[in-house]
């Protein structure tokens, strides 16, 4: 069977590849493979601070994990997401991400939501039993909770909402001293949108009414995620005045990091328009790269893939628009409608 590839166009608001630019109001934007690259390796670009809070608050979790830790104390507390990851084999959780997945497609009926009742919900019930965490379902609900309000600028109520459910996840948690279970509670988080990004966009594209592509499910996430990446950007800001793609950029500049435009770099990757799941080597940007790139990339893959093995065998997609939730640089789905055969 020869498969037909998804024609995946870029993104509304993809930018051009091109020298950084600089936009009034919001800082530099870069959007070439290697100056990303570059930007993402460099210590002179650091991540945004954040202000903490009273411990078991959302706003003391954001200040004590790895992610937005400054250098002083972030690879301290990537240790801990690294040391508990590396107890985890991505084969198991591929392999209990797909007996979940088929559990509950076998009690859908007929139809179902694939973001609402498998994208969130298989996945971090899964991390979050193999992290250790008391009764995975309610720690699955609590860690979407958290994610809603994870970046700033939302609202007081769910504020308060996510503050409820950082104290509810850190009862659920092994005993540990409170850095450590922060960070074991930002895994899940960091996995939560968009690891159910991946699997809603893979879901859109890949199980289409008509003849099923035969590739493997790994080797098609990898070049969804290049495609339509569920993280289209990150932020830094500069620390030292740096010239970058030919470019100076003062100290103190805020810089946005687009995913989505260095992952179809022409310099990078050849017919970047192409969906090409035998794409030889490297070069993916999604998961970052650098002392801050993700240490889970591995797990989130494997997880993505148990779902996606069972709704390929399982399910077709309904010829529904695919409308995404509002957010600066996340690209998630909120609905992707199939058909359970």
């Amino acid at each position: 069977m020869i498969d037909t590839w998804p024609d995946i166009a870029p993104s509304a608001g993809t930018p051009a590849c091109g020298p950084p630019t600089f936009e009034p109001g919001s800082g530099w934007c870069v959007t070439r493979h290697a100056d990303v690259r570059a930007a993402l390796t460099d210590p002179a670009y650091q991540v945004p601070a954040v202000d903490s809070g009273p411990p078991g608050t959302l706003a003391w979790l954001r200040a004590s994990v790895s992610r937005f830790s400054p250098p002083q104390r972030h690879a301290r507390r990537r240790a801990i997401g690294v040391r508990a990851l590396a107890g985890l084999d991505p084969d198991d959780l591929r392999h209990e991400a797909a007996r979940l997945t088929v559990a509950l497609v076998d009690r859908a009926g007929d139809h179902l939501d694939v973001m609402r009742d498998l994208a969130r919900p298989v996945p971090l019930r899964v991390l979050a039993d193999r992290l250790g965490l008391a009764d995975p379902a309610a720690a699955a609900t609590a860690v979407a909770v958290v994610a809603t309000a994870y970046h700033p600028g939302v609202d007081p109520a769910q504020t308060a909402r996510a503050d409820r459910a950082v104290a509810a996840l850190l009862a659920r948690c092994p005993p540990a001293p409170l850095e450590v279970r922060a960070n074991l509670i930002g895994l899940l988080v960091q996995s939560c949108d968009a690891t159910a990004g991946l699997i809603g966009v893979a879901a859109h594209h890949l199980l289409r009414p008509a003849v099923p592509i035969t590739a493997g499910t790994a080797d098609l996430l990898v070049e969804v995620l290049r495609l339509d990446p569920p993280v289209r950007a990150t932020r830094r800001v500069t620390v030292d005045a740096v010239r970058l793609g030919g470019r100076d950029l003062p100290a103190g500049s805020p810089v946005l990091l687009r995913f989505d435009a260095a992952n179809r770099d022409p310099l990078a990757f050849g017919e970047p328009e192409s969906f090409r799941p035998d794409r030889p080597g490297g070069g993916l940007l999604t998961f970052g790269a650098g002392e801050r790139g993700c240490p889970g990339d591995r797990h989130a893959l494997a997880l993505a893939s148990g779902v996606l093995d069972v709704l390929r065998e399982r399910c077709r997609r309904t010829p529904t628009p695919l409308r995404h939730e509002p957010h600066p640089t996340l690209r998630i789905p909120t609905t992707v409608e199939v058909s359970v055969r």
